[in-house]
């Protein structure tokens, strides 16, 4: 009579050394490499590896496995350490959880295999400026032409305008940004910044008179913030299930804390020539444009006073719909996606 073991083709045996200390390294958005040490004793007879992967806020995926229960990857031995890339649709910047059995395969193909390894948690990494070039490279595509601008904008509530007025000494503060876009970006939850707009309307080429953040608006003169003493750097693209298409840029003053941290991790972008936000002289005056085709939403990394720009009321309407506090980009869309993650 066939136990359990034998009915599903893989047979136990203990003498296969159980894999331990098992190490997680050169991770990356989509990969990473894992390595464990083994007694020596049957080492020879080792022919794959069985992993098992599982995202770490799946409860119930990772409970140890009855022998004859099949795993998710089954590799071949090579040397460690071992990299594991395209073998799952990693995403980025998740958490997962690992466990390992070394396998030997009979001459009837069935496995004789070792009891699981401890298991092990690791996060996958953000987004490197290899698969932020390949977003950027797709924004670029759906940019459209450059319309004129000439200032910088931000809508909130009057209570916010005057907190920063009675609390900051009217310093707006930067703050950390929030998770909105894509998955895989490096600057959420970790870039301080101050949120800007400088979309216009093409029939007007002013700022429109609508807004999901607030009936207040702050107004400052585009070279206060945007000036060769600034950088330019690409941040992100996304979208939230709809037709509009969302691109996140940082402007961050030279040398700044904020110039720093995009510098190692983010495509700079040239002032003068690049698709959707840019700054040139035309006889001694600075010149700004911004694409049509995509909402812009831009980073300044320091803070900014009051008093160099005006703060009034608007006359549209506060449009909540539009807001992209936290939100949550589309997976599904292929304009906005690369094939690394989510």
């Amino acid at each position: 009579m066939r136990n359990k073991s034998q009915d599903s083709g893989i047979a136990e045996m203990e003498e296969l050394p159980v894999p331990h200390n098992i190490k997680i390294s050169n991770i990356t958005c989509d990969s990473f490499k894992i390595s464990w040490d083994m007694d020596s004793k049957s080492k020879e007879r080792i022919t794959h590896y069985f992993i098992d992967l599982n995202k770490k806020e799946n409860k119930n995926s990772n409970k140890f496995k009855h022998k004859d229960v099949p795993t998710k990857l089954v590799a071949k031995a090579v040397p460690l350490p071992m990299t594991v890339r395209g073998h799952w649709f990693l995403s980025p910047r998740t958490e997962y959880t690992v466990a390992v059995q070394t396998a030997s395969k009979q001459v009837d193909g069935d496995y004789m295999v070792s009891e699981w390894s401890e298991i092990i948690e690791f996060c996958t990494a953000d987004y490197s400026k290899v698969h932020l070039t390949q977003l950027l490279e797709k924004a670029e595509v759906i940019a459209g032409r450059m319309l004129k601008f000439s200032v910088f904008y931000r809508n909130q509530h009057k209570e916010y305008f005057d907190y920063i007025r009675e609390q900051h000494g009217s310093v707006l503060q930067p703050s950390v940004k929030d998770n909105s876009g894509s998955h895989g970006s490096p600057i959420s939850g970790k870039l301080e910044g101050i949120f800007f707009s400088c979309n216009t309307e093409f029939n007007t080429g002013k700022p429109p008179q609508d807004s999901p953040y607030g009936r207040y608006r702050f107004e400052i003169m585009a070279e206060k913030l945007f000036n060769p003493n600034t950088n330019l750097y690409f941040g992100d693209f996304y979208c939230m299930y709809t037709a509009y298409h969302y691109v996140i840029l940082v402007l961050a003053p030279i040398g700044s804390p904020g110039d720093e941290f995009c510098k190692q991790r983010l495509p700079q972008l040239n002032l003068q020539d690049n698709n959707f936000l840019t700054c040139t002289e035309e006889d001694g005056v600075m010149v700004y444009h911004h694409a049509q085709d995509v909402i812009l939403e831009v980073i300044y990394t320091d803070p900014v006073d009051l008093s160099l720009g005006t703060v009034a009321e608007i006359t549209g309407h506060q449009l909540m719909s539009l807001s992209t506090a936290n939100a949550k980009k589309d997976p599904s869309c292929k304009t906005c996606n690369i094939s690394v993650g989510r």
